[in-house]
């Protein structure tokens, strides 16, 4: 079975919704980089040494980021080799293809390790300004709409407004807001939520925290006596740890994402303004180069537009028009 099959497949079995929401959230960059890439095989009607050097630099522009860029180009030219392919047109399917498959490692990394009948502590880490209170928000809101009973933690407790911030989404969402007063000490606010947490009989504990990144030792040892609270009072905890990334700032997100990665152990991000950007390869770079899986990511904003990552809907998104074209060739051939 091709490629484009089995993506047809895998997406058929997901809702309509679903693929319209990450087709209008992708959009922009579709419109972005679809264009750069139809101009390419323009220009371009035979795969050359000059063919690949642009298709570097349409990669780099739609910051897929230079290190996967670099491999996935050099994978092209073996391949195209390889195949024998030298027009330009037949190569498009085969940069969607290998594109997918530097996201598709497997399903079961972008789901929420949730624990069965247990409560499920999830922290959410990111620096100022990326969403993350709202991402909480959103997270608890659909937490919510899948029966779960749901807590929160105002853990950020030097920001000015961020606990109020948080507040407004507990009201929004109808869900509890664990706090203690501005400048208290965030492992004090863990160690209340939890005990609270599970009072109450809650099933999902999201944990808000301070995102300075001036000192990065700071930022570590916070961390670290928030983890060790959580870990105190329940022993795989947290079980997620989340990072909340604003996808318009590009490659400043994979810099980010660097830094969190050696403070604290990510397992995953959740990828905000993904439909604000014309560089939504940023998803990619973050996948390849610091292996982290994308779990969630923003298409939009209203409360429900936080959506599961799912991969195959990533690349139709973006590649809709060429596998439409692809699958017109396969069955007229």
């Amino acid at each position: 079975m091709s490629f484009f099959k089995k993506l047809k497949e895998s997406l058929s079995t997901q809702t309509e919704q679903v693929t319209e929401k990450f087709k209008g959230g992708l959009s922009k960059t579709r419109d972005s980089f679809v264009g750069a890439m139809n101009e390419l095989m323009m220009e371009y009607r035979t795969v050359d040494e000059e063919f690949f050097e642009e298709l570097e630099d349409i990669l780099i522009a739609a910051d897929v980021g230079v290190n996967t860029v670099m491999e996935l180009v050099d994978e092209l030219r073996e391949e195209a080799l390889r195949r024998n392919i030298k027009d330009s047109v037949n190569i498009q399917p085969l940069i969607t293809e290998k594109l997918s498959e530097l996201l598709v490692r497997s399903e079961q990394e972008t789901k929420i390790n949730m624990q069965d009948g247990e409560l499920t502590v999830i922290l959410v880490v990111g620096v100022n300004g990326v969403g993350k209170t709202t991402s909480i928000g959103k997270l608890a809101n659909k937490f919510k709409q899948e029966g779960k009973k749901v807590m929160l933690a105002a853990g950020d407790t030097f920001r000015a407004g961020a606990i109020e911030q948080l507040e407004v989404w507990g009201e929004r969402t109808d869900v509890d807001v664990i706090k203690q007063q501005a400048g208290s000490d965030p492992a004090a606010v863990m160690f209340d939520a939890v005990q609270k947490a599970k009072s109450r009989g809650a099933d999902v504990l999201l944990c808000d925290t301070a995102g300075r990144l001036q000192n990065k030792v700071n930022l570590m040892k916070e961390l670290e006596k928030v983890k060790r609270v959580l870990t105190r009072e329940i022993p795989d905890a947290p079980h997620e740890v989340l990072l909340v990334l604003d996808a318009t700032t590009g490659q400043n997100a994979l810099s980010q994402a660097k830094i969190f990665k050696e403070v604290t152990e990510v397992t995953g991000i959740v990828l905000t303004k993904l439909d604000g950007t014309a560089k939504g390869g940023i998803v990619l770079a973050i996948r390849n180069e610091l292996d982290i899986p994308v779990k969630y990511v923003g298409l939009g904003e209203s409360v429900d537009d936080l959506q599961e990552f799912v991969a195959e809907q990533y690349v139709n998104g973006l590649f809709a028009d060429i596998i439409e074209d692809a699958e017109a060739r396969e069955e007229s051939s």
